[in-house]
Formats: C-alpha cells, sequence, structure tokens
C-alpha cells in the first residue's frame, strides 16, 4: 500500500510537500486546482513502468495511454526546462522481504517498507534525462535504513555512478568502470549485479516498484453507457477499465468468488455483493446477469428497480445506476493490495447515494477473500459534501480510525498550487476549514432571509 507521495515542479505544483496517503485518501477542491493533475502523476508513472521502452526515462503519453500530458516543458512547473522533476514515492510491502550478503561484507538486510526518489532533468533537446534514484529500506525496528542510488556523471550524460548507504558493496574484480544507463526512471541496470558481488537485490528493488505501480487502477469521471447486449467469452479481465466497459466481463468472471465484507461477517458471491450494494445504495431492487441463450457469449444485463413489479434491461433504468455500478465493481474485483484512483465516483448521483458511496468505500477496504485481508487502497477526487459528511460520521461512530482516512483540499496559490491536510479527530470533527470549502452556505440563508423580508415588506406597503 501506498503511504506517501511527494512532488516538485508537476504542472501546477511547485511542491506538494508530503503528502499522507491513507486507506481512503480524498482530494477536494475547486476546478483547476491542482486535483487531477496528483492523479495525473501517478497515472504518468504507471504507464512508464509498463512501456515497452526500456530507455524512455518517462513515458508522457500518446493515444493509448492512460494520461496525454504533451512534452516535458508541457509537464513542468510554469513550463520552464530550467526546473527538474522531483518526486518521492512510499509504501508498505505485503510481506517483508530479506537478503542475505553471502560475501559477508555487510549485516544481511531485512525491509518492509520502501522510499524511492529521482530527479529528472532534460537534455539540450528538451528530452527527459534522469539525473538520479534511490531506494530507502527499512523497517519496524530502529535500525538505520540502507539506501541505494544512482547518479549520473559529471563526465558523461551514458554513464552513472552508485553507491549504498548502511551496506557495503563489494566490486566485482576487474570491474571497475561505472555503469551503463539505468532502465526508465528507476531501475538497476541488468550488469549492476555483475559490477557488484553483493548487489542482487537491486532486481528485487525495480521488480517491487514495478509491482506497485502495476497494482495502480484508475477508474475516469467519464464511464461508458449500458448496453442492451455484453459479449464475454471467458476472458478474466484484469480491471472494469478506465470508463468502467468492463464491469459486466468482471461480474461475470467472477461468479464463483466470495468476498467476506469484514471478519467474522458472512461471505457473499461476487455477484451478490455487487447485488447487495446496488440494493444499499437504493438504485435497484434485483440484478441479474444473465446469458441471452444456452452456449451463447451474449448476455444481458435485467433489472428491477425499487416498487416496480417489472423487469427491464440495464439501459432502461435511471443514467445513475451504470455510472455507479463501474465503482462498485471495481471497489471489490480489482486484485488485492492494490490502489484504486476514482475520480467523481459521485457523478450523476442522487445526494443520498453519494453519502452512501462512503460506506461502500470503508466496507471496500475492511473485505476479505480467501481468508486473508483484501488490502485494498483507494485514491479519491471528489466534490461530494455528503461524501465527506458520512466519512466524518463513520469516524466519530468509531467504524473507521482517523488513520483510515486522509483529506486534503487543494487551492491555487501565488507561487503554485497549495495543498492543505484537513485533520479529522475521533470525534469526526475536522479543523482547519477552507473558507467556503462548500460554498457560502450560511451567506447563501442569510442573504434568502433578507431578501423574502423585503419582499414581504413590499407585499405590505
Amino acid at each position: 500500500m501506498l503511504t506517501e507521495m511527494r512532488i516538485q515542479n508537476f504542472k501546477a505544483w511547485r511542491e506538494t510537500g508530503i503528502i499522507r496517503l491513507a486507506p481512503i485518501t480524498v482530494f477536494f477542491g475547486a476546478n483547476s486546482a491542482g486535483k487531477t493533475s496528483l492523479l495525473q502523476f501517478l497515472l504518468l508513472l504507471k504507464q512508464t513502468a509498463e512501456s515497452p521502452d526500456r530507455r524512455r526515462v518517462l513515458h508522457l503519453g500518446d493515444l493509448y495511454s492512460l494520461v496525454d500530458l504533451g512534452n516535458f516543458k508541457d509537464i513542468t512547473f510554469k513550463h520552464s526546462l530550467e526546473r527538474k522533476l522531483e518526486f518521492s514515492l512510499s509504501w508498505n510491502l505485503p510481506k517483508p522481504y530479506s537478503y542475505r550478503d553471502l560475501t559477508g561484507t555487510s549485516n544481511n538486510l531485512f525491509w518492509s517498507q520502501v522510499n524511492f526518489r529521482a530527479v529528472i532533468g532534460t537534455d539540450v533537446k528538451g528530452t527527459p534525462t534522469l539525473d538520479s534514484f534511490a531506494y530507502e529500506l527499512s523497517d519496524t525496528e530502529d535500525d538505520a535504513p540502507v539506501s541505494v542510488e544512482m547518479r549520473q556523471s559529471r563526465n558523461s550524460a551514458k554513464r552513472y555512478s552508485m553507491k549504498a548507504t548502511n551496506y557495503r558493496l563489494k566490486r566485482a574484480v576487474g570491474r571497475a568502470w561505472e555503469l551503463p544507463v539505468p532502465v526508465r526512471f528507476y531501475g538497476f541496470p541488468d550488469i549492476a549485479t555483475i559490477y557488484y558481488q553483493n548487489a542482487a537485490f537491486v532486481s528485487d528493488l525495480t521488480l517491487q516498484l514495478e509491482r506497485q505501480l502495476r497494482q495502480l487502477y484508475y477508474l475516469g469521471p467519464l464511464r461508458e453507457e449500458p448496453s442492451r447486449t455484453y459479449t464475454w467469452s471467458g476472458e478474466i479481465p484484469e480491471h472494469v477499465g478506465t470508463r468502467g466497459e468492463r464491469s459486466i466481463e468482471a461480474i461475470l468472471a467472477s461468479a464463483d468468488r466470495k468476498i467476506v465484507p469484514r471478519k467474522r461477517a458472512t461471505g457473499l458471491l461476487f455477484p451478490a455483493m455487487i447485488s447487495k450494494w446496488l440494493t444499499r445504495l437504493s438504485l435497484l431492487a434485483e440484478f441479474n446477469p444473465k446469458e441471452i441463450a444456452k452456449d451463447r457469449k451474449e448476455y444481458e444485463v435485467s433489472v428491477k428497480t425499487r416498487g416496480s413489479d417489472t423487469t427491464v434491461l440495464l439501459p432502461d433504468v435511471g443514467f445513475g445506476v451504470s455510472q455507479v455500478l463501474p465503482v462498485v465493481v471495481e471497489c471489490f474485483y480489482a486484485p488485492a493490495n492494490s490502489t484504486v484512483i476514482i475520480e467523481q465516483p459521485e457523478l450523476h448521483l442522487h445526494p443520498r447515494v453519494q453519502s452512501e458511496l462512503a460506506d461502500l468505500f470503508i466496507e471496500a477496504i475492511r473485505a476479505r477473500e480467501d481468508n486473508q485481508d483484501r488490502n485494498m487502497q483507494f485514491i479519491i477526487e471528489s466534490h461530494s459534501e455528503h461524501f465527506l459528511r458520512r466519512i466524518q460520521r463513520r469516524v466519530a461512530e468509531g467504524e473507521i480510525t482517523p488513520e483510515d482516512i486522509a483529506i486534503y483540499y487543494c487551492e491555487p496559490g501565488a507561487n503554485g498550487a497549495q495543498l492543505r491536510e484537513l485533520p479529522v479527530d475521533l470525534y469526526g470533527e475536522i479543523s482547519g476549514w477552507p473558507d467556503e470549502f462548500f460554498g457560502d452556505e450560511f451567506g447563501d440563508l442569510a442573504a434568502r432571509l433578507e431578501a423574502a423580508s423585503k419582499r414581504e415588506q413590499a407585499a405590505h406597503a
């Protein structure tokens, strides 16, 4: 699970400061305040890690990528190539990792937490180049963390030095020269484990970062409209898709999976879990994906709305159902230990349903499968006051702890976008509310009462 992030000189952000990432992290703020840029940054890292081009420092995007951010000048703060993109990302491993130094040069390594940081500049052509990157490894003990760093040589842009702190790297005999360029923005070149006799663990660090980035899933605010029929040939989708276009396939592929909402609760088969939540959200009374005919690859989704005896197809009910369905499915379908990024889950939903979405995410971070915690994380961009109020209520009721959530407010500033964490105490109270956080509610009330009073006086004049 991601635990911290920090970004410098990215789009509207001169400096975000350290962003604590909780199981449920929510970004609020005005339009064009920089919220989306924070999500785009994580997607930029993901699509770079998944790019087949190992030599490209950053994959800034194209027609087929998660985000298309233009060129390096487009993503730097104030579009200045004089500035370097700097960032760090921290996460906890699902299981602790250990490495034994067989050379006896250093102590054996043991870590359960990783902090990665990188600095990226450009060459004379404006192409991104990697200045340096480093991994810092730590655990819950008091031992000093171990770090391993690669830094660009002063003599050649295509040569790098490698060093470690609190760990002694042992050079292989006859391998005194510098290393070639790293892989993308984070990877030690394969030859590093040949140059150093006790550096085999650096390959695992590269894999750990790639695994963390590949476990990022994104669901955008514009979701696909429902269809009358769906085709499914038995393929198991990785997730519901950026527009929720594979939600029905995901349900069909998970027919035998059992999700336990929390410890000591009764588990539900996956389709029943989805149906349960659509009912709880007061959107449907029945939800049934079914095969149109035996031995066919075509399916339809029949539904029944509350208070109705008529069964209809999914496109024949309110638009909000189809828009929230991918959110519900992704909460329980994405693989365990994933981080799911969702933009505006409340879009097209009634205020009461927006409130219930908070309970959906709370149940999703507690859910279990195959006798294991699913250990899910959600990073959400939202504009919903009702969603936030329900979170506050659940904290006050003790359903979740303040450590389970992180709430941020983004706002424009003279020196770039500003990010403010809004601490929530044990009673659900938020300190440091920004002015007009959700509009000037009391100002509108006062103005309405004043206007009503004037109209009444005019009517009796």
